[in-house]
């Protein structure tokens, strides 16, 4: 992947859509250095996972809650640390390796290797998951997968992006499908739902929609933002899962809350669609 020292190039800010609800609120201020930083961020995160990515000798250990932890996860959450705490010293920090420090309306919040499972066995679809929230609303998100060569970011008000074929950013939307039964869908596990005790919800989504599949982690999420489905919805997530995505999905014009509909980082589940059909989505879901 390309070095983004640079930072991203983008047209100017573009009016937010105004929104009661609170991932929509619109955003007085110019994220643009935040962003750029976030994608420097990134830069240092993709150096320290993929020095490590594929490792024969590759150290791998269990938390307290029986998930694997890698020296990778370990060195690049670090390394995601040492850059803000050069750049943005009064910012909190809230990581899923290290926890939380400092205390500031302005907090980033990071997964270092979303898919560390995935990474353990190397297998390339994993990602580093970058946001700051400012107030308790996800602003910036950085998503990226440098093992496949592949990253997508955005602020509220700048849009959200990816790399071109050319090189170039291209702006990321949602799609316009506007019935379920033409809808594409990721609901990441059918373990997530089962555990959760959804599977009649699953049984009915998968029921009514034209295609499914279980593609996991964030890279479905990446895949709505791009146009390509129009529903991912998962259970057991905590906020450095999610809080990067959110303004990815909705600076592409999608939607994004719980799986009970509110705008929330804290709820342990998330929904997220491009729009159009949100309200559809979860009526189907809820159905008695």
């Amino acid at each position: 992947m390309k070095s983004r020292r640079e930072g991203p190039r983008y047209p100017g800010p573009v009016t937010t859509r105004s929104s009661a609800q609170t991932f929509d609120a619109p955003f007085d201020g110019d994220l643009r250095a935040d962003l750029e930083l976030a994608m420097r961020l990134a830069d240092a995160a993709d150096a320290a996972s993929m020095s490590r990515f594929d490792a024969d000798d590759l150290d791998v250990s269990l938390k307290s809650d029986a998930t694997h932890v890698t020296e990778a996860d370990l060195a690049t959450e670090r390394a995601i640390r040492s850059l803000l705490q050069a750049e943005r010293p009064d910012d909190g920090v809230f990581g899923e390796e290290y926890g939380v420090s400092g205390d500031s309306t302005r907090q980033w919040i990071i997964d270092p290797i979303d898919g560390t499972a995935n990474y353990l066995k190397g297998i390339p679809m994993w990602t580093t998951l970058i946001a700051l929230s400012i107030d308790g609303i996800p602003r910036v998100g950085v998503a990226s997968q440098p093992a496949i060569g592949r990253r997508w970011w955005a602020a509220s008000g700048l849009g959200a992006w990816t790399d071109g074929p050319d090189g170039e950013p291209k702006r990321l939307a949602v799609s316009t499908v506007d019935t379920i039964g033409a809808s594409s869908v990721s609901f990441q596990s059918i373990g997530q739902w089962r555990d959760a005790g959804r599977l009649d919800a699953l049984e009915r989504l998968t029921s009514s929609v034209w295609r499914d599949r279980g593609y996991g982690d964030a890279w479905p999420y990446m895949l709505l933002a791009e146009g390509r489905l129009e529903f991912v919805a998962e259970f057991d997530v905590k906020e450095y899962d999610i809080a990067a995505l959110v303004p990815i999905v909705t600076e592409a014009g999608g939607r994004f809350t719980s799986f009970d509909g509110e705008d929330t980082l804290s709820a342990r589940s998330s929904l997220a669609t491009n729009r159009v059909l949100h309200d559809a989505y979860l009526s189907l879901l809820h159905q008695s």
